[in-house]
């Protein structure tokens, strides 16, 4: 295993990474957080989705009256017995609204749910598909469980690191195009490396056809 790998095994898998100055940078305030700073996590300037303070435009609600996405949700509404019930479907279309779901968002599903924020926020981060800071616009996702592990996952997840320009897992390239994370299990263990982009499953990714799947990204 190389140094990388020895070091990524006992990390984080980049779900809930904070945002992070680059090697030898100094935190800015606001924007990166300091090793062992209090306090929530803030976009870098280039995110490509923000939230009020710091810099960022002021929150633009997603469920306006009358818009199409308030239109969806009402819709969504008539199939439930609850608002309660409709929480999951109103976060999935926060995040393809903005690319994650800030407090902010949060606090205007709960409002139009009739939802306390702490509930809301609890079920944001109970679950892993929820993004609760900014990334790419192609979150990359690699199996890395054993099976795959042992065919080669880490290699392919090194060369994803290197070709996207991300070099650390959870962090968003600089130019605001991937993320890449590892996660436990992509359903395919019989296809070692499977990846995930976005909503598009690819099986038998090799270090070798990165370069190629990249190039094909919009």
């Amino acid at each position: 295993m190389s140094e990388a790998n020895r070091e990524r095994s006992t990390s984080s898998d980049g779900r809930d990474r904070p945002m992070a100055p680059p090697e030898g940078a100094q935190p800015i305030p606001g924007i990166f957080r300091a090793p062992g700073e209090e306090g929530g996590v803030h976009a870098p300037a280039h995110a490509p989705h923000g939230d009020a303070g710091h810099g960022h435009p002021p929150y633009e609600p997603v469920f306006t009256p009358g818009s199409k996405r308030r239109n969806e949700l009402d819709e969504v509404l008539t199939r439930y017995p609850t608002k309660m019930a409709a929480l999951l479907p109103a976060l999935w279309m926060v995040q393809h609204e903005r690319g994650w779901v800030s407090d902010a968002a949060m606090a205007e599903v709960a409002d139009v749910l009739e939802l306390t924020p702490a509930y809301v926020k609890g079920v944001v981060t109970f679950y892993t598909m929820y993004h609760q800071h900014p990334v790419g616009r192609h979150f990359i996702q690699v199996c890395t469980t054993s099976p795959c592990n042992v065919c080669g996952a880490e290699d392919v997840v090194e060369a994803l690191l290197k070709h996207t320009g991300c070099f650390e897992l959870g962090q968003m390239s600089p130019d605001g195009k991937y993320t890449v994370i590892e996660v436990e299990c992509l359903g395919a263990c019989g296809f070692a490396t499977p990846v995930m982009i976005n909503e598009d499953f690819i099986e038998s990714v090799t270090p070798d056809g990165i370069p190629a799947i990249l190039a094909g990204l919009e």
